[in-house]
């Protein structure tokens, strides 16, 4: 059984001395050399040409230059996905330095720590973010320092990074109860890049989205490769970016040609209608597992991904054929230079379609995690058939195994490691957060798939004598745990279950339902007519038997992605549309009754009498079922 395909000529990437010839940075240069007034990014209403992004990337690594960065060095950039992130990025890149990407909204406590441990030496934000990032840093508001930047030269530096220097550093969970940073090589970027430019051939008329926030290591992908291939990046605002309507409609209109979405969202919009002439070529997905096959008619090609933070973004890689729909979709092969092994707990290749660990290999693999050697040898394991020194393969603790026709399907994780939304989580890291609670004696956090088959989080704990306030709970939690790793539901129980080994029985734990979950006040019956549609509505959505009046619909397990099915809902009951955002601020059934009540006074005010009467019929009908 071979271990790996693709091609195996990464190619020349030292021109002279240690300066690699392909760092994107230099890459972004020679296309602005090239199409110096074509379209580079687009963000809303911002924009940015290619001569544009090039000559304020350079005043700004100058400018970052005179502030001490060098190569080698680490600079962090917390911003949230813009025109000024791509520019900030880019010049750190052109300083020689490594950029660390941060979201913005990351909790206070968090972002120092990442700081703390990855000692950056300067952080580019914005003067509306400067709180949370505190003392202790060079932190340079670009908004309000823009005078002293725009005096720098427009002229790139002359520093180089070498080889050996790294490219960026992002962060994932990690299960000590502190996020692990990745450390990602320049040729490791480049491969991703090349083999992401040559497979799906492009050029500069295409047309790509940048969708996931800076902090998720799907950005690197969405950005780079377009920018040195000269396509033109967008950038969407998070209400498009969440909607699979509304960004299916984005993407026709626009005229995209290469969008990635990740993977829950990807199958909304594989199922949703779409017209014959759209611009769209490839949806890339991927960080999470591919449970849908999409329909023959669809315009495009739906392209499913594999790959750890670990390993640059992509490992594996293949069109999903709509013809081959039994049992889930593959993660595809091996991309260009990279060597993918499935091996046994005695690191021997398994046989035939054995199932084992994924191991990966090859250029795409990280240095390791930044100032952390122990936790780097544990994961970063010697290659066993290479004879090149030094080389390494990454232990993914993912279980798959080979297809007869040489892909890979993909069986689980080997620990307790989970992906929602995209994001990898480690379940101990949430728990270790839980159990700082001053009423938390102690808890354990599984991964369980919703009544939408998706994976959410359920938080089961053991309380020091009363459960606290749901709304204290999850106020603690989100000043230290980023959104996407919030429980979306808690249960009281008395005592963990353990096994005869000692090990907490996860299986023993009780399923969560209406009877058990833990609610923000005592349970209220519905009691207007709407309430209790709206409360049916809910409850069938999240999959539970009863829902309160007082109930919040996000902490019964809601989320964005239930959002946009609930609307969907209410405007097929009620015949409104009732505003995702609105949603945010009208969670609980009452609350969300009263605004469908108020939306269909103004649509009956709007009205004829004939029209009103046949609606109120149709409500009338529909209320009897």
């Amino acid at each position: 059984m071979e271990t790996s395909r693709g091609a195996n000529s990464l190619g020349p990437t030292i021109c002279s001395g240690t300066h690699p010839a392909f760092c994107v940075s230099d890459l972004v240069q020679q296309q602005a050399a090239l199409t110096p007034d074509a379209l580079a990014i687009r963000a809303g209403s911002q924009f940015v040409t290619y001569r544009e992004l090039d000559q304020r990337s350079s005043r700004l690594a100058n400018h970052l230059l005179s502030l001490g960065a060098a190569p080698g060095g680490i600079v962090g950039v917390c911003l949230d996905r813009s025109v000024d992130f791509a520019v900030a990025a880019l010049a750190i890149l052109k300083s020689g330095s490594a950029y660390l990407p941060l979201e913005s909204k990351t909790p206070r406590k968090r972002l120092q720590a990442m700081l703390k441990a990855a000692q950056a030496s300067i952080v580019l934000t914005h003067s509306s973010i400067l709180e949370s990032l505190g003392d202790g840093t060079n932190l340079i508001p670009l908004d309000t320092c823009a005078s002293e930047i725009d005096r720098c030269s427009s002229e790139a530096p002359k520093v180089r990074a070498s080889r050996e220097h790294l490219a960026y550093v992002i962060y994932t969970s990690g299960s000590t109860g502190m996020p692990k940073a990745v450390a990602i090589g320049h040729d490791s970027l480049f491969n991703l890049c090349r083999w992401h430019n040559r497979t799906f051939g492009v050029t500069p008329a295409d047309r790509a989205t940048l969708l996931s926030s800076i902090g998720f290591d799907a950005a690197v992908w969405e950005l780079w490769p377009h920018l040195i291939a000269g396509a033109s990046v967008h950038m969407l605002d998070d209400e498009t970016r969440s909607h699979p309507e509304q960004l299916r409609d984005y993407l026709v209109r626009e005229k995209i040609t290469i969008s990635f979405a990740p993977t829950p969202l990807a199958e909304r919009m594989i199922q949703l209608k779409w017209p014959q002439n759209t611009a769209l070529r490839f949806l890339l997905t991927g960080a999470d597992t591919l449970r849908h096959f999409p329909s023959a008619n669809l315009p495009f090609t739906l392209i499913n991904n594999y790959g750890p933070t670990e390993c640059t973004v992509v490992a594996t890689s293949a069109a999903v054929n709509p013809d081959l729909a039994e049992g889930l979709p593959a993660i595809g092969r091996p991309i260009d230079n990279t060597e993918v092994y499935i091996l046994n707990w005695k690191m021997q290749q398994v046989a035939g379609e054995e199932i084992g660990e994924i191991f990966v290999g090859g250029a795409g693999v990280a240095r390791g995690y930044l100032n952390d050697p122990a936790l780097t040898a544990e994961r970063f394991v010697k290659h066993p058939f290479s004879a090149v020194s030094g080389a390494t393969l990454y232990r993914t603790g993912d279980l798959g195994r080979w297809l007869p026709n040489g892909q890979i399907a993909f069986h689980g994780r080997v620990d307790d490691q989970v992906k929602i939304r995209g994001y990898r989580i480690e379940l101990d890291e949430v728990a270790h957060a839980l159990n700082r609670h001053p009423s938390v004696r102690e808890s354990v956090v599984v991964a369980s798939e919703n009544g939408m088959g998706e994976k959410e989080l359920i938080a089961f704990v053991v309380p020091v004598a009363a459960f606290p306030a749901l709304g204290e709970i999850r106020d603690f939690l989100a000043k230290e745990l980023p959104e996407y790793m919030l429980p979306a539901k808690f249960v009281s129980i008395d005592g963990l279950p353990i096994s005869s080994s000692g090990k907490i029985d996860r299986s023993a734990l009780p399923a969560p339902g209406s009877e058990n979950i833990v609610r923000e006040q005592n349970f209220v019956n519905p009691s207007t007519v709407t309430e209790q549609r709206v409360a049916g509505i809910v409850a069938s959505l999240l999959g539970l038997e009863h829902v309160g009046a007082e109930d919040n619909f996000f902490f019964l397990g809601g989320n964005s992605l239930f959002g946009t099915q609930l609307i969907a809902r209410l405007r097929g009951a009620f015949g409104v549309d009732v505003p995702l955002l609105r949603l945010f601020d009208h969670p609980t059934v009452t609350d969300l009754a009263g605004e469908v009540e108020r939306l269909m006074i103004e649509k009956l005010d709007a009205m004829t009498e004939e029209e009103a009467q046949q609606l109120l019929a149709l409500n009338t009908e529909q209320a009897r079922r």
